[in-house]
């Protein structure tokens, strides 16, 4: 099969539109439907429905994607091993939550541009759910999420233990509302069921998409938040609200820095021996 084909369909799929895949394939709009047509033919389905705005996969094409994702990364990895076997250049691309970024991203790159000068480096931020779908889709090489990962696809490269908190105004009134990042964050799902199980009444949850913002509104006695303490100290807030440090037992959430199993990183090694604290 040619993967040129696959590369387009796989565009298409992520951009969800002919129009926008052909502006990142820097090609011509008609040379993108007649690509995906070409391959339609040579599997004898249809991999796209037609919908106002874009298309949108079939049965068929949520079938291919994984599978056309997985052929063109080991294509791509073959050539890359035959033509530079050095693993000090090339690209590494980097994803991370926004958590994450705020205590320890900097630091990582600093060091990994200092040991790996010719090494091109690239981040992408999010929520773990967003860094998820990147790694998985191997968008990203390696990826730092929050919590041990659940999927069988990923492997840990290095763990980063840390310190989760509930976080609350330093007055004793403090209002039951909950002051949460953005969907799809660990942190923010972990605090909704442990006030569940808890059975803590939760008045309302308002959401930000900014952690200076939560920390910041929980000092001046808006509501309560949940965060590792990291965090907490890297944006000088740990002597400004009520800090709770919830035992392991309940809350063990550590920082991973993770990868696919079919994607190790040639600097695994490194990866794994690397201390932050220098």
């Amino acid at each position: 099969m040619d993967l040129n084909l696959l590369k387009v369909f796989v565009s298409v799929a992520n951009k969800k539109s002919i129009s926008l895949a052909a502006n990142e394939l820097k090609c011509a709009q008609s040379n993108v439907t007649s690509r995906i047509k070409q391959l339609e033919k040579n599997l004898k389905v249809e991999l796209f429905f037609r919908v106002p705005k874009g298309v949108i996969l079939t049965k068929e094409g949520e079938k291919l994607y994984p599978q056309a994702l997985e052929l063109i990364h080991k294509m791509q990895n073959c050539i890359d091993s035959i033509s530079n076997n050095n693993i000090e250049t090339g690209t590494l691309k980097i994803g991370s939550t926004d958590c994450n970024a705020a205590v320890r991203i900097s630091p990582f790159l600093l060091k990994l541009h200092k040991d790996f000068p010719n090494l091109h480096l690239e981040l992408f931020t999010g929520t773990t759910k967003d860094i998820y779908e990147l790694i998985l889709d191997y968008r990203v090489d390696i990826a730092f999420i929050s919590g041990e990962p659940k999927n069988d696809s990923l492997i840990v490269l290095k763990k980063f233990e840390e310190q989760i908190a509930i976080l609350e105004p330093q007055k004793d009134d403090v209002p039951n509302v909950t002051l949460t990042f953005k969907e799809g964050c660990v942190y923010d799902e972990f605090l909704k069921n442990y006030y569940q199980q808890k059975n803590i009444f939760v008045q309302k949850s308002l959401p930000f998409g900014n952690l200076e913002t939560i920390l910041s509104c929980i000092k001046v006695g808006m509501g309560k938040s949940l965060l590792p303490l990291s965090i907490v100290k890297k944006m000088g807030y740990d002597k400004d609200i009520k800090i709770t440090i919830l035992p392991k037992e309940e809350a063990y959430i550590p920082t991973c820095l993770v990868c696919r199993a079919d994607n190790i990183p040639r600097i695994s090694d490194y990866l794994r021996k690397m201390n932050l604290d220098d």
